[in-house]
């Protein structure tokens, strides 16, 4: 059951996304109808001038008229909102709307948009209080081992379950562990939802309604990545629970980066190579700040900072090890169904990136050779349900954790 939701936000939120795409639609052509028309070098801007003035006029009127829309539609729902009520959304509208904060969730935040996603923890998607008597409440057969799941890029704590299966459900049946779901805004620097993270993790533990003898983080894709970002953080924080975490598991998570978005961003690179397609790099620069963090793998603020994300080069990271005194697995799949060498990835992480391998051996995740999987035949996805992996996760989680310190 998920947690219900205002109609009126939903609608307001869809409008202003609609609006601030179409200003940013109309100045990207705008650009480019004034470079065309300009001709080669720009030789025909004495000729055009006339023309410059009315098409800025047009233009400009198209977003003064997009804005009026959107302000009257806030105005309209502001009214409207108490009589459209409330509803509690079904898990089409928790995919779509993980999407699509996924691809421009920063913008989502920077503009207030009520789309944004906030970093919270959820049961069953609904929001947890953090408070004893509420945690209480929520979980009434708590156990000691606390397990939190972190789902990756473009997805939500509700996709956990694939056809059927659940890793969070199956270790609790098999372990006895507590599930616990993050739910975050996977468009912003993953630095930022590691902090976020790592300051829920503080509150969950401290109002827990029993005491807490181990903590585990599984991360999918992008969740492993936030996982270490949330330990990083709690370790210059000073925060308690970072003593109590036992075990880090990441699952076809981007150590080092994903070629998609490695692949996007040489296209954004080309587009800003000539007039005449410098404009359409306008449209490629509304990517998440989170997807551009996957180009190479950026955990901490100083991956990113002083640095335009969208400018091309190469891996400029410090290393970031894995957290000490702790248990930590990484498990990648392959589409290659015999095992190789060098086998290649998921169709979106390799297998090297998942593993944790670099070529500088300074970058390297010192992951145990015991305490890596690699799955062949399968998907990214297929990490989710994959009954090898549920079989790994066990036999990994029922062996003592290595002592934290």
């Amino acid at each position: 059951m998920t947690a219900r939701r205002d109609h009126a936000d939903d609608l307001r939120g869809v409008t202003r996304l609609v609006v601030d795409a179409t200003r940013e639609v109309t100045t990207t052509v705008e650009d480019m109808h004034r470079t065309i028309a300009d001709g080669p070098l720009g030789l025909a801007r004495p000729f055009t001038a006339p023309g410059r003035v009315v098409s800025s006029l047009v233009y400009g009127g198209v977003r003064g008229v997009t804005s009026l829309v959107g302000r009257g539609v806030d105005r309209a729902l502001a009214e409207l909102g108490p009589r459209l009520g409330a509803s509690r959304p079904g898990p089409e509208r928790e995919v779509l709307l993980a999407a699509v904060n996924g691809v421009v969730g920063d913008w989502l935040e920077q503009s207030g948009n009520p789309l944004a996603i906030p970093s919270r923890l959820r049961r069953g998607g609904v929001p947890l209080a953090l408070e004893r008597a509420a945690l209480a409440g929520a979980f009434p057969s708590a156990t000691g081992r606390v397990l939190v799941l972190v789902h990756g890029s473009c997805m939500s704590d509700v996709q956990w379950r694939r056809r059927g299966h659940d890793h969070g459900e199956a270790l609790a049946d098999a372990l006895g562990y507590t599930p616990v779901y993050a739910h975050y805004n996977s468009g912003r620097h993953i630095s930022h939802a590691g902090a976020d993270l790592a300051t829920l993790l503080e509150a969950l533990l401290a109002g827990w309604p029993v005491a807490v003898d181990e903590l585990v983080l599984l991360g999918h894709s992008m969740g492993g990545l936030v996982s270490r970002s949330a330990c990083h953080a709690a370790e210059r924080a000073g925060h308690a629970w970072r003593g109590a975490l036992r075990a880090l598991v990441c699952l076809g998570s981007p150590h080092h980066g994903a070629p998609l978005e490695r692949g996007g961003n040489l296209l954004h690179g080309a587009l800003g190579a000539t007039r005449y397609t410098a404009p359409l790099a306008r449209l490629a620069r509304l990517r998440g700040a989170g997807i551009t963090d996957l180009r190479h793998g950026a955990v901490i603020d100083a991956h990113w900072e002083g640095v335009d994300r969208f400018e091309v080069g190469g891996d400029r990271r410090r290393p970031v090890p894995l957290p000490a005194g702790v248990a930590c697995y990484a498990a990648a799949a392959t589409l290659a169904r015999e095992p190789s060498d060098r086998p290649p990835g998921d169709g979106l992480v390799p297998v090297d990136s998942a593993l944790g391998r670099h070529p500088r051996p300074e970058l390297t995740l010192a992951f145990p050779p015991a305490h890596q999987l690699v799955v062949p035949g399968a998907s990214h996805f297929d990490l989710l349900d994959h009954p090898q992996v549920a079989a790994q996760l066990a036999a990994w989680l029922a062996r003592p954790a290595l002592p934290p310190g």
